[in-house]
């Protein structure tokens, strides 16, 4: 085969099918372009192909998420045509399984509760570091949820540093040990984390996490984890 017939023949390959679907929703060519960027390098190390397609408006994601799935969208609440917490609610309404990360300018002491009880599963402001996000993407992306501890650039163990009394008030039904698997969960750790961390098996976590939802009225382990980051913000 010429080298033109062989280039013909790979020109018309399929393009690789994605492992992971991100929408960007952010009025910010520069940044978006440069979020895009960021987050396929380290996918592409993660070993993962990403298909990442940016939208400068409220109305142009809403449509997206009409018309196509996503495993997240990165949504900035300072949108041009719609408050970004009520395209949270829009989206959420549509896809109520959707993971969402919001990305803004707003302080976190500010919205961060408000876009947890709207529905999404992290909040970053716009200060924070590229590894930050990395992590925020990883750990939703892995079934969790994510919150930057106050004051710091890197927040891994969100929750440990909180006060207890952010806690004050769940339900009195709650042991210590299902809350404290609570504060892990909050912190988006997967069970074999919690289960390392806390010593104990994986089966034990396990039925903890029933035991909450049944206790909590909570259906889903998404739902599980957006409680709990809502308890853990001071509003």
């Amino acid at each position: 085969m010429s080298g033109t017939l062989a280039m013909d023949a790979y020109q018309d390959l399929p393009p690789a099918k994605a492992d992971v679907r991100i929408l960007l929703a952010d009025d910010h060519a520069l940044l978006r372009r440069g979020l895009r960027e960021f987050l396929r390098d380290f996918l592409v190390e993660d070993g993962l192909t990403p298909d990442i397609v940016e939208t400068a408006s409220a109305r142009q994601a809403i449509d997206r998420i009409h018309t196509d799935t996503w495993d997240l969208v990165i949504l900035d609440l300072n949108l041009p045509d719609m408050p970004g917490l009520e395209v949270l609610r829009i989206l959420k309404s549509l896809r109520p399984a959707l993971p969402v990360l919001v990305v803004s300018i707003y302080a976190e002491e500010h919205y961060s509760a408000r876009a947890i009880r709207a529905g999404a599963l992290g909040y970053l402001t716009k200060e924070r570091g590229p590894q930050e996000l990395r992590l925020a993407v990883s750990r939703i992306l892995q079934g969790g949820g994510y919150l930057p501890s106050p004051g710091t650039e890197h927040s891994q163990d969100v929750g440990r540093h909180r006060n207890s009394s952010s806690f004050d008030t769940l339900p009195a039904t709650l042991s210590d040990r299902e809350i404290e698997v609570l504060q892990w969960i909050a912190q988006g750790r997967r069970l074999t984390e919690i289960a390392e961390h806390l010593n104990l098996s994986i089966k034990t976590v396990s039925t903890y996490r029933s035991r909450l939802l049944i206790k909590l009225g909570i259906r889903t382990t998404a739902e599980l984890i957006r409680y709990a980051l809502a308890r853990i913000i001071h509003d």
